[in-house]
């Protein structure tokens, strides 16, 4: 009973509805007993850290986004779409944006054609959409192809967009400006 509760929680945490759901860290960690516990704060020394999602660590300098690294070698990215605050991972190995199914369905984004793609844990479902306003640092894009998962519970900023832009890595920052070093 104890370890149904806890997924239920987990579950109700993870599809949390509102953008600072999206917003607030998140550490997923394991008891002592193996149990999944989902916390806004760090695991504790008698806790094994399993995985985290944060919020991002970035400036605007001159038209470039500037990331910072976490501490968990991962880059975030602030960004909007359609008007919604939403944090993505930065993921140079996805081939495009995904969306969580919540979220999709929070600011009223529709699946067009299933799909099924093949990612780190194997085979998911999923469907295709388009995402007609994307904002992110000074940047500004429209009609942007994406995926959306049921089974995805923190979005990735992949490379149909970042492929867009000169995108440099060095000493803990991601640097993403235009091709020119104007924003757009």
């Amino acid at each position: 009973m104890q370890k149904n509760i806890i997924a239920m929680l987990s579950a109700i945490i993870l599809a949390l509805p509102s953008a600072e759901a999206w917003a607030a860290s998140v550490y997923k960690c394991k008891n002592q007993q193996g149990n999944l516990i989902y916390q806004e704060s760090p695991c504790k020394p008698d806790v094994q850290a399993i995985a985290s999602w944060g919020t991002a660590e970035m400036q605007q300098l001159d038209g470039i986004l500037i990331l910072k690294q976490r501490g968990n070698g991962h880059y975030f990215l602030e960004a909007t779409v359609n008007d919604r605050a939403l944090t993505f991972l930065v993921d140079t190995g996805a081939s495009g944006i995904s969306l969580p199914m919540s979220f999709a369905l929070l600011v009223k984004i529709n699946c067009r054609n299933k799909i099924y793609m093949q990612t780190a844990n194997g085979v998911a479902e999923a469907c295709t959409t388009i995402i007609p306003k994307l904002m992110f640092g000074p940047f500004t894009l429209t009609d942007v192809p994406a995926v959306v998962s049921k089974n995805l519970s923190q979005p990735l900023f992949g490379m149909n967009v970042l492929q867009q832009f000169k995108v440099e890595q060095n000493n803990g920052e991601m640097r993403i400006s235009t091709r020119n070093s104007n924003s757009q």
